[in-house]
């Protein structure tokens, strides 16, 4: 069972940066995908970008954030620059155990972290 722990979001005006860490437990953190979604107040959750065989980035994101991996560390990093109050949002993290193809559906991650809120004030 692999279980999944966000961190980093915060409050932060726009234009600014920010962090996520996603960090892993349980499971072979390399051999399997993760995803980063995101879910606004009254919104669907929504792909963000993943990182498997490469990396995908969800159009309204590209060029703004980076996703990475540390193997060694078992964690994930979503790298958020150029932020927008249209970013705000509570950002999750969720893995595909035995896979490292990156999908952008939700229901094909197994596994999914508690999530961790992100404010961009305008």
């Amino acid at each position: 069972q692999v279980q999944l722990v966000e961190s980093g979001g915060e409050l932060v005006q726009a234009g600014g940066s920010l962090r996520l860490s996603c960090a892993a437990s349980g499971g072979t953190f390399s051999s399997y995908a993760v995803g980063w979604f995101r879910q606004a107040p009254g919104k669907k959750r929504e792909f963000v970008a993943g990182i498997g065989w490469g990396t995908l980035y969800a159009e309204s994101v590209k060029g703004r954030f980076t996703i990475s991996r540390d193997n060694d560390r078992n964690t994930v990093y979503l790298q958020m620059s150029s932020l927008t109050p249209e970013d705000t949002a509570v950002y999750y993290c969720a893995a595909r155990t035995r896979s490292l193809a990156i999908v952008t559906t939700t229901v094909l991650y197994s596994s999914w972290g508690q999530g961790t809120q992100v404010t961009v004030s305008s």
